[in-house]
């Protein structure tokens, strides 16, 4: 199986850096296939590591200079390329790893689409399932943490200190919006919307509290769960 890391290139508030879903799918990635190569599984999961994909559908965060962006068709035209390349070689596998909650229903797409037009098995997962999707955000964030929130900040406070500013770490959820029981992140009904519909800043969460321990914690866990998950994709045959 191929391995592609997929992050992005955008706004993150005012306290983390414009890379990083790319810095953390890729440390979550590589960690996991260098866990996964040591493993005495069978079938043994002969997993490698494409380069990240840094460059992804981020127009939600278009309006803030240094997000660099790939339109909707454009980003659709490279995993068609991507997966067309990957049907030359003899993995018959290839999984993405996404960091960025904005590529996630183009990737859902994509692996129906490069299972039809070459015949390989494709699987999308996260390093962490975004709020917004079913998954999980600190308790001061109320189930809004979508962005630059606790959760990310604290796995860049740990994987890449230097690049955190806690200075400028400000709170910021939309406190309407969590009162709403359908129309809200992870609500039944879904909504467009840009990341500077809710504060000038641009971040969506509440990062003043994170913390590199928890932030270690939080890495090592999806490290684990992805390589879990990649063992898991090594012998998977659609139920047989």
């Amino acid at each position: 199986m191929l391995v592609q890391p997929v992050g992005a290139i955008e706004q993150h508030g005012p306290h983390l850096p414009l890379s990083t879903d790319a810095v953390i799918a890729e440390a979550v990635a590589a960690a996991a296939v260098a866990r996964v190569a040591a493993l005495d599984a069978s079938p043994r999961v002969d997993a490698w590591l494409l380069p990240t994909l840094s460059y992804s559908k981020s127009n939600e965060h278009a309006w803030a200079p240094g997000t660099v962006w790939l339109s909707e068709p454009t980003m659709r035209a490279v995993l068609q390329d991507l997966g067309r390349s990957v049907a030359a070689t003899p993995a018959e596998r290839l999984v993405f790893l996404n960091g960025h909650g904005g590529n996630s229903a183009l990737l859902a797409t994509a692996n129906r689409e490069l299972r039809l037009a070459h015949g390989l098995k494709v699987f999308t997962a996260h390093p962490h399932m975004p709020a917004d999707q079913g998954g999980t955000s600190a308790s001061s964030e109320l189930g809004m943490g979508i962005h630059a929130g606790h959760d990310e900040t604290s796995v860049m406070l740990h994987l890449a200190p230097e690049l955190v500013d806690m200075t400028k770490a400000v709170r910021r959820v939309p406190e309407g919006l969590a009162r709403n029981r359908l129309v809200r992140f992870g609500g039944a009904v879904s909504f467009g919307w840009l990341s500077n519909d809710f504060f000038p800043e641009g971040h969506i969460g509440d990062p003043t509290g994170a913390t590199a321990e928890e932030g270690r914690r939080m890495f090592e866990a999806a490290v684990a769960q992805f390589a879990e998950a990649l063992v898991e994709i090594a012998a998977f045959d659609f139920g047989r």
